[in-house]
C-alpha cells in the first residue's frame, strides 16, 4: 500500500478471515524476546501472540544489528478491552471536535487505537514494540510508545519528518527487520506491526486474514 490505509477504512473489513486455528503462546517461555512488563495484566494476556507471529519475531531479532535487541510492549489485547480503549479515545475526539460526524470520529481514532471489531491485537495477531541495546536500555525512537498523533504533533507516524536522524535511523532498523520477516507496519504508528490479521492481508494482497478474533481463554 502507498497510501495510508486506516483500519476504520471498509477495505479492511471486507477482507474474508479464514481461522488457522493456530494457538496463542506465551512470549515469555524461553527467555528469548525481552519483555517489557508496562501493559502486563493479571492474566498475562499482553504477552500472548500467535505462534506464527512469534516465530517471525524471532526471525526478524536475528538479522538486527549486534547490540540491538527487540523489546516486547504488548502483544494480544482481550476484545473488552479493546472495546475500552476505542471508545475512550473516542470519545476524547468527540469531545475536542463536537463539529466531527460519528463517521469522521471513527476514522480518526482508528488512527490510534483499532476499531474493536477488526483489531489485530484482538486476534493474538499484532505487536507493539520497540528497540533496546545490549544492556536492555530501551532505545529513542521518536516519540514515547504509545503515543497520540495529539501527544506527538504527528511524530508517531512512522514516516514523520519530526524526528531526529538518529531516532528516523532506528526506526528504519526496526522496519527493515520486521519486514523482512513478514510483518507490515500500521503507518499512524511505528511501533504496530503484524501479521495473518485483516491489515496484513490487505497490505500484502492475500486472500483472507488467517487469525479471528478470540478470548484468551
Amino acid at each position: 500500500m502507498t497510501e495510508i490505509i486506516l483500519m476504520a477504512d471498509p477495505r479492511v473489513a471486507a477482507v474474508p478471515v479464514r481461522e488457522c486455528g493456530e494457538p496463542l503462546v506465551d512470549v515469555r517461555r524461553g527467555g528469548r524476546l525481552l519483555i517489557d512488563e508496562r501493559k502486563q495484566d493479571g492474566a498475562g494476556a499482553y504477552a500472548h501472540l500467535r505462534e506464527g507471529v512469534l516465530e517471525r519475531l524471532l526471525k526478524a531479532q536475528e538479522s538486527l544489528p549486534e547490540g540491538v535487541r527487540l523489546l516486547f510492549v504488548e502483544g494480544y489485547r482481550p476484545p473488552a478491552l479493546q472495546r475500552q480503549y476505542f471508545d475512550e479515545y473516542a470519545a476524547q475526539l468527540s469531545a475536542a471536535h463536537p463539529e466531527w460526524p460519528a463517521e469522521q470520529v471513527r476514522s480518526a481514532a482508528s488512527r490510534y487505537v483499532s476499531p474493536p471489531e477488526i483489531a489485530p491485537h484482538s486476534a493474538g495477531a499484532a505487536v507493539d514494540l520497540t528497540l533496546a541495546d545490549a544492556e536492555g536500555r530501551e532505545l529513542d525512537l521518536g516519540t514515547l510508545m504509545n503515543a497520540s498523533p495529539e501527544e506527538c504533533s504527528g511524530a508517531c507516524y512512522t514516516q514523520a519528518d519530526n524526528i531526529s536522524d538518529e531516532a528516523r535511523a532506528r526506526r528504519q532498523i526496526l522496519g527493515t527487520a520486521l519486514a523482512s520477516a513478514g510483518l507490515v507496519n500500521y503507518p499512524t504508528e511505528w511501533w504496530h506491526w503484524s501479521f495473518g490479521d485483516r491489515y496484513w492481508a490487505l497490505a500484502t494482497d492475500s486472500e483472507a486474514a488467517l487469525y479471528a478474533l478470540r478470548e484468551l481463554m
